[in-house]
């Protein structure tokens, strides 16, 4: 057995291309997403709503029903923020009730859950405690049970699902110390031995680790005679020697979770334990989060629920200047808010989620939208909300309740919420990864002319391709059916929605046209134009929330289901999401992003070092990141398994 491998040292490009390698090529099912960013208004892909079987309906709604008991008579969230620690007996209830394997199949003892129902249920479990809802979804979106769904063994799959689904809590482990979204640079590695691996490094922020029983590993493979080597995903027994668990972190929000620090040394995994060949880790990891992230927007429309609820309560009991504060327009505007932002974030959750069920469509462009707008919008809601109740919003709910008022934890939900826009792809990230997706079209045609590495050759074949798909395509631009003041008549019904139908139409067009302009503009640097990148993919976002918005509006309509209030709904929805798209228009070539630069170099080159002048520095001494050189463990075990 040869020795671990140094931490390997990548430049820019290669970092790149270790994604890029990563990421799904081809675009085998339709995607609604991917077709708004070619200008394409593909409302047939989304309406009329699609709808789960009865069947799994019924067992839905049977499963939320126990999980509503067990959350109001046995989760006591004042107790787990307060002790920093979701209680053994809660875990124990959880696994009693099957909510382990809400997504694991029947066969392997799992409850079958769809997607949206599965989603239904972490919102209901992350409203009574939001630590609970993180357990939960990191053990069954990102943990064991995911990847081997999609890429596990019929061997692997009868090993460990059956455990995942009652007993095992799982956890996922590819972040390390030095390495978060750049896993080109990926340190643990696993070397071969015979019929196993052994398996050194350091892994960071370990959602779930400190009480797993089984982990997905990614770590990376040298190459050999026998196998192309690279990043490779492994199932990894928890107790198996060399396993140490070195630190429980804390956080500002979400106290009772079990993260950690893992350590790795020369811990030996049975080569039967590879989930999928050599090399294919990032692509497992990526794929799993396709479907994966749509947990977060489940806390934030669960989040936002309550914000709506608490927002109502406050802003009719509390008085100023004689009125109920909801009535003075400062306030009211804030409810229209969070109550619009609410049901737009419900409409695109459970479209993504119903779109995932049915297997018809690539979701995964719309699941990193739901993801980033959802973690953007709940954050600014819960804002909003402690805004709404003043000082008591800053207050916490324990101070509050020992002076006599209700315990309410304004406060506590937004620092659990702000996580959301940092883990499982930053917001920044995400508009990387969205956008990378949203010009897949244009760089399958045109890539090679701005590439430098390609000959002219290469460059005047793709000039030939290139020439041909835009002839076609940029006419499409130009007229559509958001001009036509009849188009979508169908969502008129008292408040007529058709027009931001129309709206969303045109603006499709015209986000094309924008990336097509910048690419032709900047071409090559086109991926360090960061700004205009992120804009293009939120105006991307807020035109599917509305498209979504609208659809679930009009399947209540039919359904007679508050179909009135849901189209009031929608309507505030989308003229409030309006006036944010044409803001971020006018930022696409209006905007600091020059100067930024400039002053971000005067930074960072020391030239304002006097404007820190003036303070004292309260950090503690330190490394700024912790050393992960491999090693045996010089710290005591940690793991804390719940029988």
């Amino acid at each position: 057995m040869s020795a671990p491998p140094s931490k390997p040292t990548v430049t820019e490009r290669e970092a790149r291309q270790v994604a890029e390698a990563a990421r799904e090529q081809d675009w085998r099912k339709p995607s609604f997403a991917k077709e708004l960013f070619l200008g394409r208004f593909r409302l047939d892909l989304i309406h009329p709503h699609p709808l789960p079987p009865a069947e799994d309906s019924r067992r839905g709604e049977e499963f939320l029903a126990k999980l509503r008991v067990f959350c109001e008579t046995r989760i006591d969230a004042a107790r787990i923020e307060r002790e920093a620690r979701i209680p053994d007996e809660v875990i124990a209830g959880l696994k009693e009730l099957g909510a382990l394997g809400m997504k694991i199949d029947t066969k392997y003892g799992g409850l079958g859950l769809t997607q949206v129902y599965y989603n239904k249920a972490l919102a209901l479990a992350g409203s009574a405690c939001p630590a609970v809802g993180v357990l939960l979804s990191a053990h069954q979106s990102i943990g064991v049970p995911q990847p081997l769904k999609l890429f596990g063994t019929d061997e692997q799959k009868a090993e460990f699902l059956p455990r995942c689904a009652r007993t095992d809590i799982s956890a996922f482990l590819l972040t390390e110390p030095d390495v978060g979204s750049d896993p080109a640079r990926l340190a643990t590695s696993a070397v071969r031995d015979g019929d196993a691996y052994v398996l050194d490094g350091v892994k960071l922020w370990t959602t779930n680790g400190v009480i797993a029983d089984l982990l997905v590993v990614m770590a990376r493979v040298p190459k050999s005679a026998d196998g192309k080597g690279g990043i490779t995903a492994f199932v990894v027994e928890t107790d198996s020697p060399g396993i140490t668990v070195e630190n429980r972190n804390a956080f500002m929000g979400l106290r009772g979770i079990e993260n950690g620090v893992t350590r790795f040394h020369q811990v030996r995994v049975p080569a039967a334990n590879r989930i999928g060949p050599e090399g294919a880790g990032l692509k497992i990891a990526l794929t799993t989060l396709n479907t994966g992230r749509l947990s977060l927007p489940a806390s934030c429309v669960a989040a936002g629920k309550w914000c709506l609820k608490i927002a109502r309560e406050w802003s009719a009991a509390r008085e100023q200047w004689g009125r109920p504060i909801a009535e003075h327009e400062a306030v009211g505007a804030k409810i229209s808010f969070i109550a619009a932002t609410t049901f737009a974030l419900e409409a695109v959750l459970d479209l993504s989620s119903q779109m995932a069920d049915e297997d018809r469509n690539d979701i995964r462009i719309e699941g990193a939208l739901a993801k980033l707008f959802a973690s953007e919008m709940g954050w600014l809601m819960a804002d909003e909300l402690v805004q709404i109740r003043g000082g008591r919003g800053f207050e916490t709910a324990e101070s509050l309740a020992a002076r006599g008022e209700k315990a309410v934890p304004a406060e506590q939900v937004l620092r659990d919420l702000r996580i959301n826009r940092i883990f499982e792809g930053s917001t920044e990230i995400m508009h990387l990864l969205i956008a990378r997706e949203a010009v897949d079209a244009h760089l399958k045609v045109a890539g090679d002319l701005i590439d430098p590495d390609k000959s002219l050759q290469d460059k005047a074949k793709a000039g030939a391709g290139a020439g041909v798909f835009y002839a076609r395509w940029l006419p499409k631009l130009v007229a559509g059916s958001g001009q036509l003041p009849g188009s979508y008549g169908e969502f008129r019904h008292g408040v007529d929605l058709s027009r931001h139908l129309r709206f969303v139409e045109r603006g499709a067009r015209k986000l094309a046209r924008s990336t097509f302009y910048a690419m032709s503009r900047w071409q090559g640097r086109m991926e360090t134009k960061q700004g205009f990148l992120g804009r293009v993919v939120d105006i991307g976002a807020e035109l599917f929330a509305m498209s979504a918005a609208c659809v679930r509006a009009e399947l209540l309509r039919t359904q007679g289901d508050h179909g009135r209030e849901a189209y009031q709904l929608a309507d505030a929805f989308c003229e409030q999401s309006r006036i944010r798209v044409e803001e971020l228009f006018g930022r696409l070539w209006t905007n600091t992003d020059a100067i930024d630069h400039k002053v971000v170099k005067g930074v960072m080159g020391g030239a304002y070092e006097w404007l820190e002048q003036g303070i004292v520095d309260p950090s503690g001494d330190g490394p700024w990141i912790a050393d992960t050189t491999p090693g045996p463990s010089k710290a005591d075990n940690l793991h804390r398994p719940v029988n």
